[in-house]
């Protein structure tokens, strides 16, 4: 008798990819279905041609298929109620409740939950009237941050310079609606200058385990310049975050976050992801950076799912059994589960299209994947891809993740950048400083 687990991944991008390639490893993991899907994920699944966000049609296929267990992806299902859905029909998903979501569905739910439970962050102010918004950004120091409150891909924090800067991003927002409802409010807060780092904790709505730090690339050009986007590559871990850095984000910001959920009849349970800076300054000394120990650390926002491109490193560096931590996280035995890594580093680097995060073109033809791998340690993951007429092509702004291993990050880096090298396609745009920062000349 066949006692395979029979998966399906919710979404479409890198980080279901990277999911679905590491749950495809495991022995006890049979049948997986991704959906949509891309065309990666058509590799080692099947892909089910179902939006993330159509949830009936979701739990309908599971029932359909005797699905054994769901990993969502996205953050609009979460916010959605899919978990919720999933869980009336007696299915086993792992992913917040719509309840529990609102920590990233509203970033004004997220502030006031931060602010009663006393969880460092940004001085901020939440508004839904434009005029009283504007009159408030026109009494602040320069620079803050503009910030719709709802889901907006990644893109609707705007890091303003300037005035202008923030009346214009205050008016796209609540005035001319750039990121639709998301935007029905905006969440206005102070400037934190410092080094930001991505927290991932599994959680069972009561424990949580830690996954190593990792740092984001968000804005499109070299040197963090230009729009921000949904992530154009990471790092893990960051070579430069302490344990006591470590120490602090667990005891001031997870543990206060599932408590305070818990006690609001709201448990907790699937990926809390933090996004963090820390205030105190880097350093840079012979061998390598080092952060000084004032300042602390601070949430800049809340993200209640597996981070993109974040997973595509960690799905590298896991070493413990991915379904086995899953389950543990919905079955509320995470304190009994291991969450172990490999030593070392991995990197991702994402290859955009041409004009992202703006209008770009789909359709590109794209080559030297294969080659890429060949290179030692090197997996590239797809995103914003698609099959048509046999041949792979771009589909999306985010086109795919290149990833890689190595004993140190210099090592790691160098071959990812290697591999990117060997790929084309028309319009490809990628940064060439990922990881610049936690680098040093006398530090490979």
């Amino acid at each position: 008798m066949d006692n395979k687990q029979t998966i399906l991944i919710v979404g479409s991008g890198g980080r279901e990819h990277a999911l679905a390639w590491k749950l495809a490893q495991l022995p006890r993991v049979g049948k997986i279905y991704v959906a949509p899907g891309n065309g990666g994920t058509s590799q080692i699944a099947e892909n089910v041609p179902i939006p993330a966000t159509d949830i009936e049609k979701l739990v309908a296929f599971a029932l359909t298929n005797k699905i054994d267990f769901t990993v969502i992806g996205p953050d609009d299902p979460l916010a959605g109620g899919i978990v919720d859905r999933f869980k009336e029909a007696g299915l086993k998903v792992f992913g917040p409740t719509k309840a529990a979501a609102q920590l990233e569905a509203s970033k004004a739910f997220a502030k006031a939950f931060m602010a009663e439970q006393g969880i460092p962050t940004a001085r901020f102010q939440t508004f839904s009237d434009y005029q009283l918004a504007l009159a408030y950004v026109r009494s602040q120091p320069i620079p803050l941050v503009v910030k719709a409150s709802g889901l907006a891909l990644g893109k609707g924090v705007t890091v303003c310079r300037t005035l202008e800067e923030a009346e214009a991003s205050l008016k796209a927002i609540m005035v001319e609606r750039v990121f639709g409802e998301a935007g029905n409010e905006v969440v206005i807060e102070e400037f934190l200058e410092g080094q930001e780092v991505s927290i991932h904790a599994f959680s069972d709505g009561e424990h949580f385990k830690l996954l190593p730090t990792a740092q984001d690339h968000k804005p499109i050009f070299d040197g963090d310049q230009g729009p921000n986007t949904g992530g154009m590559g990471t790092i893990a871990p960051v070579p430069w975050v302490t344990e006591e850095m470590i120490e602090e984000v667990s005891q001031k910001i997870v543990a206060p976050v599932l408590k305070g959920m818990k006690e609001r009849g709201e448990p907790f349970s699937g990926l809390l992801y933090p996004g963090i800076v820390t205030l105190a300054s880097l350093k840079l000394e012979r061998s390598g950076p080092k952060l000084s120990s004032e300042g602390g650390v601070k949430v800049l926002e809340f993200n209640v799912r597996f981070g993109d491109p974040e997973t595509q490193s960690y799905m590298r560096l896991l070493k413990t059994d991915l379904l086995d931590i899953l389950e543990a996280c919905t079955d509320g035995t995470l304190d009994k589960q291991s969450v172990e890594c490999n030593a070392g580093f991995a990197v991702c680097i994402v290859l955009a299209s041409g004009g992202y995060p703006g209008k770009y073109e789909k359709g590109k033809e794209i080559t030297g994947i294969e080659e890429a791998e060949k290179i030692p340690d090197v997996v590239v993951f797809h995103a914003g891809t698609a099959i048509k007429d046999g041949q792979l092509v771009t589909a999306g702004g985010r086109v795919l993740g290149v990833t890689a291993t190595g004993e140190t990050l210099k090592m790691a880096l160098d071959r990812a950048y290697q591999a990117v090298r060997l790929i084309r396609f028309d319009g490809m745009q990628y940064r060439k400083d990922i990881g610049a920062k936690a680098l040093h000349k006398n530090n490979d």
